[in-house]
């Protein structure tokens, strides 16, 4: 191996290390040995929310909303049961997303682009000119999904379905996740009128993550640690590969896989709206030597240029606001400009 074989300049767009599976791990790839994963990390114990308890009325409902502010506010990570996506449409997101990153690598980078803000990109943790010092074992595919019929047309054409039936996955989880947000919303106290049609006019972006076998796996990261900046990041996956940081003993914590359940992180958007009662939840990708993993986040926040603000009604002398007003946009600025991979969370710089 030569030293330009180190240098994340070696690896341009369909040309990185994690596409061309290499049986090394390149000097660019490798993580500080503070943040490598253990590949045998212990199992976080993650809340079961299931929401056939959150539409009924009565006792059972009340019990399974205080559950649901309990994850929010100890974790900001739990899973969701009988959420009423059929499970035929789970399968085929994964599935066309699985035919998309299999396709010949020519198809794939037309829709290249290191430009955070635009709409629809392919990408890698390399970005040419950007700021990225350490690379990251993945590939994606971003694209809005909200308004559907507005970006669908947008999206890759081949696998022939996968607009159809990324489509319907997009849909559906939009659905399921508004209904989150506003019984999250109530469990906070607030009315259903709170942020107004904010929530229904916001922001729905879909990241498809590939992460290809990696031949040293405790030695590189799929994606660092962070929060996402939404309201709240519903995920699909196909394997286990997530970890979040338990922030009572501060140790990272493997996301156990419940067939069938989608998790659910709250994002830095609703932090800010319970003005710190709920956490945003820190968690980043681990690899494998064995098999592709594929994961599909709906990150669901405002519009681009609406600002969260803190619920007026968690504001007092005893509890004073603790954090700045943000929009998406400030937060795609912030990315623009920092790298994540040092540790840089966009929720501190929000902090008063």
């Amino acid at each position: 191996m030569s030293g330009d074989e180190n240098s994340s300049s070696t690896f341009t767009f369909g040309n990185t290390a994690q596409e061309k599976g290499l049986s090394y791990v390149p000097k660019c790839y490798v993580v500080s040995a503070s943040n490598r994963s253990s590949l045998d990390n212990e199992k976080a114990q993650v809340p079961t929310i299931d929401m056939a308890k959150l539409r009924q009325n009565g006792s059972e409902c009340s019990f399974a909303i205080k559950e649901l502010a309990d994850a929010c506010r100890h974790g900001g990570f739990f899973q969701i049961v009988n959420h009423g996506i059929l499970q035929s449409i789970l399968d085929e997101a994964l599935s066309v997303a699985f035919d998309f990153f299999n396709l010949p690598t020519e198809e794939k980078v037309k829709f290249k682009s290191n430009d955070v803000y635009e709409p629809v990109r392919y990408g890698t943790s390399f970005e040419e000119g950007g700021v990225d010092k350490v690379q990251f074992w993945r590939v994606f595919l971003k694209h809005y999904a909200h308004p559907l019929d507005a970006w669908i047309d947008s999206w890759p054409e081949n696998p022939p379905d996968y607009r159809d039936k990324m489509g319907k996955y997009c849909a559906e989880v939009r659905k399921l996740a508004l209904e989150l947000m506003g019984i999250i919303k109530k469990s906070l106290g607030l009315g259903p009128n709170h942020l107004g049609q904010k929530l229904e006019h916001g922001m729905q972006v879909m990241a498809v993550n590939c992460y290809p076998p990696c031949p040293e796996p405790d030695m590189a990261l799929g994606m660092p640690q962070h929060s996402d900046y939404t309201c709240l990041t519903v995920v699909l996956q196909s394997s286990t590969g997530l970890e979040i940081l338990d922030i009572e003993d501060g140790n990272w914590k493997v996301v156990p896989e419940v067939h069938g359940a989608l998790m659910v992180h709250i994002g830095d958007h609703f932090e800010v709206l319970s003005n710190g009662l709920y956490k945003s939840v820190v968690h980043r990708s681990t690899v494998n030597s064995e098999k592709t993993r594929i994961s599909i986040a709906g990150l669901h926040s405002l519009a681009m240029d609406d600002k969260m603000e803190t619920a007026k009604e968690l504001v007092d002398e005893q509890h004073p606001k603790l954090y700045k007003d943000s929009s998406f946009r400030d937060f795609v600025d912030f990315l623009a400009r920092n790298d994540i991979s040092d540790g840089k969370n966009f929720i501190d710089t929000l902090k008063l």
